[in-house]
């Protein structure tokens, strides 16, 4: 597969690998009448987004501006229901100067359900023939931020599919690749590892204290990141699970830390520290896997790796998903649904390195348009919650 292609380039100087419309309402309440809207467009490039919470808070509304101005969205239509507490104005400012057509529709002043709806569905309509004017300009696995995650783990996850992806992670970082891994409280027991990969001491003392920081969370809550279905999958404790999701990280030094929503500035691996800051008052850090995904979209991710072993199926909204199926007998279970058979290692009939060069090679070629298959079968899953962070500090994105 070529490692270059066509992207979509946006007023910022960044470049997508889609140009998606996105319908997000600001409350729970406009959730059906954007979802509406959204519906009178299938097969399209219009994505269904939202926050569900009547009084937000400085992280929603981040990630809200965040995934507004992604490089894969072109144009953006909001749908409020009017009395929610969600600061539109500031959002709607923040996608028209960055170079986006953006609408916002207020239900209780366009007229109701009825009427929203077809004044929705008409801005839709124009933006998405604005779209199609969008220039295109080459682009490389050098322009590329990729996330990765793991989910629906089992026995086979950390010895197929998380380092095949931690391989490719390698190849990718050394072509220029801007490459985020995650899940802190699943990394618990491997923060010295980590730490001496970091690129400075500092970097090291700062990814102790993220690792240290969710085991505490996880421990007022009483509960860990460790699933039933893990159990049955055939992992025994969480240090065998941190252990195979850290591999998904592959051995590239570790260039810094940050947080969701914020952009990694250059070429590297980074540490995303999902776990809010403060007081546990929110629940589990990600209530499902989807709210991870969601929350590498808004750090920029074009698209996101997902390693499963039991098996999952889901998708996202504006950027696509790549699953990794780990386990060969979940792959031909749930063929339709993955993209790369890393279960074929555990059987002999691929090594570690040929699936992590599938892998890149599926970056690439759905960098250039192809669907995977969550997109294919029109998958386009979202969540977003309640979280509280502090802007992370100079130890976490050292200037080397």
């Amino acid at each position: 597969m070529s490692e270059v292609w066509q992207g979509y380039l946006r007023q910022d100087g960044r470049k997508g690998i889609r140009n998606v419309v996105a319908v997000a309402y600001l409350v729970e309440c406009a959730h059906f009448v954007a979802s509406k809207i959204t519906a009178k467009f299938p097969d399209q490039e219009v994505h269904l987004i939202g926050f569900p919470g009547c009084f937000p808070n400085d992280y929603s509304q981040r990630m809200m501006e965040q995934l507004c101005t992604h490089p894969n969205v072109g144009a953006v239509l909001l749908v409020s229901l009017g009395c929610e507490s969600f600061n539109r104005a500031k959002l709607a400012k923040v996608i028209a100067d960055s170079g986006r057509p953006v609408e916002t529709l207020v239900i209780q002043k366009a007229g109701g359900s009825a009427a929203t709806i077809a004044k929705g569905c008409a801005f839709v309509s124009d933006a998405m023939a604005q779209l199609a004017t969008v220039p295109r300009v080459e682009m490389a696995v050098s322009d590329l931020i990729v996330g990765t995650i793991c989910g629906g783990s089992d026995g086979t996850s950390g010895i197929s599919g998380n380092p095949a992806a931690g391989r490719a992670f390698d190849q990718l970082v050394a072509k220029g690749a801007r490459c985020i891994f995650e899940e802190t409280g699943e990394l618990i027991g491997c923060e010295d590892v980590m730490a001496e990969r970091a690129v400075t001491p500092e970097l090291g003392e700062e990814l102790r204290r993220a690792i240290t920081k969710a085991a505490q969370y996880y421990d007022v809550l009483g509960v860990g990141s460790f699933a039933a279905g893990n159990a049955t999958g055939g992992l025994t404790t969480i240090e065998e699970k941190s252990l195979g999701a850290y591999v998904k990280s592959g051995d590239s030094p570790i260039s810094g830390i940050i947080k969701p929503g914020d952009v990694p500035p250059k070429t590297g691996l980074y540490l995303m520290d999902v776990v809010p800051d403060g007081d546990v008052r929110f629940g589990f850090p990600n209530i499902s896997d989807n709210a991870e995904i969601v929350e590498m979209i808004a750090s920029g991710a074009h698209l996101t790796l997902f390693v499963t072993g039991r098996g999952s199926v889901v998708g996202s909204a504006l950027s696509p998903v790549i699953k990794i199926c780990a386990n060969p007998d979940t792959y031909r279970a749930l063929e339709g649904d993955m993209d790369i058979n890393a279960g074929a290692i555990i059987e002999g009939m691929r090594s570690l390195d040929e699936v992590a060069s599938d892998i890149v090679d599926a970056i690439c070629s759905t960098a250039a348009g192809q669907a995977t298959a969550s997109e294919a079968l029109g998958h386009q899953e979202f969540i977003l919650t309640y979280k509280s962070f502090e802007p992370i500090g100079p130890a976490c994105l050292p200037a080397r």
